[in-house]
């Protein structure tokens, strides 16, 4: 039995703060922290992404902040871009095979994904790898020997192969490989712990059973970290939902008003996984949020400006938090609205995507039935409502987008 030091079960409660560890919890961890201590040997920390879209949102630094916490505790911590993997596209919580994306698909989305990781983790001092680079190389016969690890049954314990095949939905033998593959990376890099999604459960523990058939004696351990609900306080936040995702590109203004419009139910949670508030101060955000004594509101501001900040600074922060006072609580319009010159008659279904106020006429419609688009103040019902060039009219989508129309 080894003797775990105060020291290291300490950092291992804080590290585990909003996590799951698998196997062993806090003491498993712990373990591991005090045996690299002691060896002067780093832990090496994966997190494998897949550039299937061109930016992240707040949803994905979730994970990075956790990866940040090891880094400043001296650990080492592995990027994995999935220059592979991405091509077959992860099937957890799929319920139908995804769309394979090319070589320059991956390439032309990875290229942004370290400038915007940039802003949580010290790239400068991350080992950055491609899962191409041994994958793509494997002979039929290595790869024949990789798919000899796992069972077919195995692989029907996921949630979402088994859902599919009781369905009687296809399931494609590529698909069995995403996780294969995923489980491969963890050996290819010698990682000693693996931070994911809690979607990830079956891909990472995978990792560790994989790690153990090429003879790794101490696999590595799974940390997984919630996933945050976007801005609708339902679905998890996605690039799928554009409407409640929130960029690391978004502007400071669509950002800190994005994070504004947050159901109340989720200030103390997205204060929790987004920022490093004490869990004493989180106890106490709720018991006022509940005994009314303090407005909701404030406590979302102070939330809003503070993660504006952190991407955007305080001169950007507090401009966003002035404009939304003026624009939302004053009922004001923005000093700075974009004129839109009209030049034909135009459905208002295909302004608002030309303006990329949306994203598809879909949006565009749920958002006109919500009462969220208005002309001079008006609210719009009719979605065959033409939009001429002699409209002298301020159009306005949603609580924060404008366009002076002329």
């Amino acid at each position: 039995m080894v003797e775990i030091r105060q020291e290291f079960i300490e950092q291992a409660m804080q590290l585990t703060r909003n996590a799951e560890v698998l196997p062993g919890g806090v003491n498993e961890l712990a373990i591991k922290l005090q045996h690299a201590a002691d060896t002067k040997t780093p832990l090496r920390i994966k997190l494998g992404m897949d550039p299937t879209r061109p930016d992240l949102h707040l949803g994905h630094t979730v994970v990075m902040r956790k990866l940040k916490e090891f880094q400043k505790l001296g650990h080492k911590i592995v990027l994995l871009v999935g220059g592979a993997t991405a091509m077959i596209g992860d099937p957890s919580g799929k319920s139908e095979t995804r769309p394979a994306l090319t070589k320059e698909q991956v390439e032309e989305n990875a290229k942004t994904y370290f400038e915007q990781m940039s802003k949580v983790l010290d790239i400068s001092d991350a080992e950055v790898v491609n899962n191409a680079d041994w994958l793509h190389k494997m002979s039929f016969s290595e790869l024949l020997q990789l798919a000899g690890k796992v069972t077919v049954a195995q692989m029907m314990t996921r949630d979402d192969f088994a859902k599919r095949y009781a369905e009687g939905k296809p399931i494609a033998i590529h698909e069995f490989f995403y996780p294969l593959m995923q489980a491969y990376d963890s050996v290819a890099i010698d990682a000693d712990i693996e931070l994911g999604g809690t979607d990830q459960r079956f891909n990472t523990l995978l990792g560790r059973d994989i790690q153990v058939a090429y003879g790794k004696k101490y696999p590595q351990l799974v940390m997984m970290l919630p996933l945050l609900e976007g801005t609708d306080g339902v679905v998890k936040m996605s690039k799928t939902y554009p409407e409640h995702c929130i960029s690391l590109t978004d502007s400071a203004k669509d950002m800190f008003g994005k994070l504004m419009s947050i159901p109340d139910t989720l200030i103390t949670r997205y204060y929790s996984l987004l920022t490093d508030v004490s869990q004493v101060e989180l106890v106490k955000m709720d018991k006022d949020i509940e005994s009314n004594s303090i407005n909701p509101r404030d406590i979302k501001m102070k939330l809003a400006h503070m993660i504006t900040e952190e991407y955007h600074g305080k001169e950007g922060a507090d401009k966003a938090q002035e404009e939304f006072i003026n624009v939302v609580s004053n009922k004001g319009i923005p000093e700075d609205i974009e004129s839109v010159k009209i030049e034909a008659d135009t459905n208002i279904l295909d302004l608002l995507v030309n303006l990329k106020f949306v994203q598809s006429k879909g949006e565009a419609k749920r958002l006109i039935q919500g009462g969220g688009v208005k002309l001079d103040g008006e609210k719009i019902s009719d979605m065959t409502l033409v939009v001429t060039p002699n409209m002298d009219k301020v159009l306005q989508a949603g609580k924060r987008k404008f366009a002076k129309l002329v």
